[in-house]
């Protein structure tokens, strides 16, 4: 597995480009299905997660180009509706394919997706949603399997605000006969995104970005060109690591008015924060102040950034309480910043931070997606080196994050399974066998673990 080295203390400066939000991307490449033609999907991020997600549509028979983040996706009338675990196991956004494949063509079975341990996840909303339309849905050793003859447009009210259930549901219903309205509907930039989709390939969706979506369902929905909306989190995750480091980064690409909570935070620690445009400029001096922070669906303070702000926080003067009402396991990064010397305290869903003076640098591991962020923030001002493992984690959501850091003056290298082979002598049964003192990675894959 590949590792990053980062030395500490060097505050980021310069500019730099956020990439297509993998959020968006992850529910357009299958909703591509839904068009009898043509579809090409503009600014994905080239990621492990859209790499995986070609490959699963190119072994469903669709004709599928991909090249410097364009999609190109030329869907078959012989599709393949059976999804083994082996060919789902490496990512949580599976599951969109079930939507897509009933509202085309009745009929989908796939194993129950993998990918990050982050806490319990169910897709009972998504079942409720497709059960409302007059799907029937069985569940054995594993696989899921849903099945229609017809969809009916119904009301459907989400039990609790689920972003997987609203999309989902939304894509079984684009071709569902009459109206179908989502109540307490999630509200995220990529639901409104995926909304836009969905009308480009000629359908009927109203009230994306409220908590009432309707849906009138259309018979043919036709190919087009969309372009994905810019990455919300990589966007604070360059905003949270310049204000971390003391930098001063001009971050471009992005749409300001999606990053609210994160810029009202930041200036609340003694951040200031420019926007111009589609650009927004970072500039900070720390030691910043202590703040608390709640994790809340959007337009709240994302999920998908507590850990990355924890970093911050954790040289911050004075005392942060963090409280994730979201995911139950996300505090697992806790534990490797405690190595780095950081001062934290969980109690159930809150982590209460303690500022200390600074950070230094340690062995650690990322244990999923948005942990590594965490840490790479951590190393970035922590005194010393840090040695990041398993950041396959990392490659799955953040494009080329070691070559954008670099870009802004950050010290840090990745290193290769092969290069630490060669440099610690080890064959590559030895290096199979590493123990879990030498931090072993998981496999992200395993059975059961919900995605991040």
């Amino acid at each position: 597995m590949d590792k990053f080295k980062i030395k500490g203390k060097k505050p980021l400066e310069g500019r730099v480009k956020v990439s297509g939000a993998k959020n968006a991307a992850v529910a357009a490449i299958p909703a591509g299905l839904l068009a009898d033609d043509e579809v090409i999907i503009e600014n994905l991020p080239m990621i492990n997660d859209v790499f995986v997600y070609g490959d699963i549509l190119k072994y469903m028979g669709a004709e599928v180009l991909f090249n410097n983040g364009v999609m190109k996706i030329k869907p078959n009338i012989h599709t393949i509706h059976h999804l083994p675990y082996e060919l789902v196991k490496k990512i949580r956004a599976s599951y969109y394919l079930l939507g897509v494949l009933l509202a085309k063509y009745g009929d989908a079975e796939i194993a129950l997706p993998g990918g990050c341990n982050i806490g319990t996840r169910p897709i009972d909303q998504h079942i409720k949603g497709f059960q409302a339309l007059g799907a029937k849905i069985e569940i054995d050793q594993g696989m899921i399997r849903v099945r229609a003859k017809e969809l009916i447009g119904a009301p459907i009210y989400l039990d609790v605000v689920s972003v997987g259930a609203t999309i989902n549901i939304m894509l079984a219903a684009s071709k569902a006969k009459g109206l179908t309205v989502i109540e307490n509907a999630a509200k995220e930039p990529h639901i409104v995104d995926m909304a836009n989709f969905i009308n480009a390939m000629g359908g009927n969706v109203k009230g994306a970005g409220t908590d009432v979506i309707k849906i009138r369902g259309v018979e043919k929905l036709h190919g087009c060109t969309h372009t994905v909306i810019p990455d919300q989190v990589e966007a604070g995750t360059f905003m949270i690591a310049t204000a971390a480091t003391g930098g001063d980064v001009i971050i471009e690409n992005v749409i300001p008015k999606h990053l609210d909570p994160i810029t009202a935070k930041l200036i609340e620690a003694g951040v200031i924060v420019e926007e111009n445009g589609d650009l927004i400029r970072v500039i900070s001096e720390p030691p910043l102040n202590a703040v608390n922070i709640k994790t809340l669906p959007y337009p709240g303070f994302p999920t998908d950034l507590q850990q990355p702000i924890t970093a911050l926080l954790t040289t911050a003067k004075g005392t942060s309480i963090i409280t994730e009402t979201i995911w139950e396991s996300r505090f697992k990064h806790v534990d490797e910043l405690k190595r780095m010397g950081a001062d934290i305290n969980v109690e159930g869903r809150t982590a209460i931070i303690q500022g200390v003076e600074e950070l230094s640098g340690a062995p650690v591991k990322a244990t999923d997606l948005r942990a590594g962020a965490a840490l790479i923030t951590a190393g970035l001002i922590a005194q010393g080196e840090t040695e990041i493992s398993c950041i396959h984690y990392i490659d799955r959501g953040y494009e080329q994050i070691d070559k954008k850091l670099k870009g802004l003056g950050a010290n840090i290298e990745r290193i290769s399974e092969a290069d630490q082979k060669q440099k610690e002598g080890k064959t590559r049964g030895e290096i199979a066998n590493w123990t879990k003192q030498e931090y072993v990675c998981l496999e992200a894959e395993a059975p059961g673990t919900p995605y991040s």
